[in-house]
């Protein structure tokens, strides 16, 4: 299935984040594959990259499942340029409560569902001679806290792939790139987990044109690593 305009894969698209990449792509001329478990934003997300001109695809899938991900993005994998590995588990837990299932899913999310669908494209990007891979990371991904050592050795290990797969593409045209996001988005889903905002949050928005701009940079001037966070957070 080939798209006349280039195509955006974003994993765990939701709303806030996932949602403003994939409006703002849409507005940069690319059309988006929306993964996800379920179908709770395909509406939403569809609208934004409607009437950013964009054509969206919501896909249903569990990233944990390798076998359901391939067959899921077969029909597509061929013309996706970019992916944005937005999913991710986070479990906020003391160390002594958090067992092995549930320290492996977070991992299995987080690390294991980029490292899937990266396999799956990188074929068709090799043979196009370009393409580019963001992986969403975090402050967690830099210095772990208490109560996160699920999330935070999720995340590093994210960290790690991303240095690990630029290097080893890179050569072939494959621009990767992790992004630390050393902040808490403004999305629902940060009032769900932390409450109402007791300081800055950063723009889905602005994050979204960051991407964007990372995935426009020339192959001679990569950015392998972005670090942002609103300019009241402590660094």
């Amino acid at each position: 299935m080939v798209s006349p305009r280039p195509l955006l894969l974003v994993t765990g698209v939701a709303e806030g984040l996932g949602a403003s990449i994939a409006a703002t792509f849409a507005d940069a001329g690319y059309d988006v594959l929306g993964l996800a478990r379920s179908d709770k934003a395909a509406a939403g997300v569809a609208s934004a990259v409607g009437k950013a001109g964009g054509k969206y695809t919501h896909l249903c899938c569990d990233l944990t499942r390798p076998t359901d991900v391939a067959a899921t993005l077969d029909p597509y994998v061929s013309a996706i340029s970019v992916i944005i590995h937005n999913a991710h588990v986070v479990l906020i837990a003391p160390f002594d409560q958090t067992d092995e299932g549930a320290f492996e899913r977070v991992w299995r999310v987080t690390c294991m569902g980029a490292m899937v669908v990266s396999r799956l494209v990188l074929p068709s990007m090799i043979a196009a001679g370009q393409g580019a891979i963001i992986l969403t990371g975090a402050t967690a991904g830099l210095r772990g806290n208490a109560r996160f050592a699920a999330f935070a050795s999720a995340k590093f290990a994210l960290r790690g792939l991303a240095q690990s797969l630029a290097r080893e593409y890179g050569p072939s045209g494959i621009h990767v790139a992790h992004v630390v996001l050393d902040g808490l988005v403004d999305e629902p889903q940060t009032d769900e987990r932390f409450g109402p905002a007791q300081s800055m949050r950063m723009d889905p928005d602005a994050v979204a044109r960051a991407y964007l701009s990372l995935v426009g940079q020339e192959s001679s001037c990569w950015t392998r690593e972005l670090d942002l966070r609103p300019c009241a957070e402590p660094s």
